[in-house]
């Protein structure tokens, strides 16, 4: 086993053995995708709280529903996730009342509730989109890490049977590059299992206002009747 003096980080990564820089170049992956979600998925929940506050100071502020289900309709894909909610109850609401034979208001009304229903879920899933892969790669960035340093570890004390003399100077590097890939490791998954939590909680609290809305607008058309 060749024995290094140079103990930078550099080195360390470079004369690691071939296994615990692959694991390294699996965990530096990692960790650039999460960092590109975590920046992406941030934008994305700050665009959806911005268009479904404002289109909701909107809508209780006392407008007409058909101008805003016009507005709705005119920007379908520039819309907010609460706004194309609202105009796929109201587009069935309309049909189903439109409709002729039918007389059932509650019919009417429940027609518009399971398209909201929906419309709810599709945005539901856009918002948690590339999440799960935050919450796998904090779960098993670690274990990945870990199998590295455990691989390296064993890589250097299999060295040691080249040298005559064992010494800590002999076995510290080696030792040294092997925990790099749990510090890696942890650099991945710690960021992933915040931004995780932290999105997580964010299209909860979404998803309990885009509820929230959808009750309050049935009401609304119920009281029309």
């Amino acid at each position: 086993m060749q024995v290094s003096t140079d103990m930078s980080f550099i080195t360390l990564i470079t004369e690691a053995s071939f296994v615990v820089q692959v694991v390294m170049l699996i965990l530096v992956s990692i960790s650039l995708v999460s960092w590109a979600t975590i920046f992406k998925k941030y934008a994305v929940l700050k665009k959806a709280k911005q268009q479904s506050d404002k289109f909701e100071e909107e809508f209780w502020s006392g407008g007409d529903l058909n101008t805003l289900f016009q507005r709705a309709s005119s920007r379908r894909m520039e819309a907010g996730p609460l706004e194309r909610i609202f105009e796929a109850g109201m587009s069935e609401f309309l049909r189903a009342r439109d409709k002729k034979g039918l007389t059932d208001y509650a019919l009417i009304i429940d027609g518009a509730r399971r398209a909201m229903k929906a419309a709810f879920q599709r945005e539901n899933d856009l918002l948690e989109r590339n999440l799960p892969f935050l919450a796998s790669a904090g779960s098993v960035s670690p274990y990945i890490g870990l199998f590295g340093t455990v691989w390296g570890i064993m890589h250097s004390f299999r060295g040691l049977t080249n040298v005559q003399q064992a010494t800590l100077a002999a076995v510290a590097p080696g030792i040294a590059e092997a925990l790099v890939a749990t510090a890696i490791g942890l650099f991945a998954a710690i960021p992933a299992v915040v931004a995780y939590n932290r999105y997580a909680n964010d299209i909860d609290r979404l998803s309990t206002q885009f509820e929230s809305f959808v009750e309050e607008f049935l009401n609304i058309l119920q009281r029309q009747h």
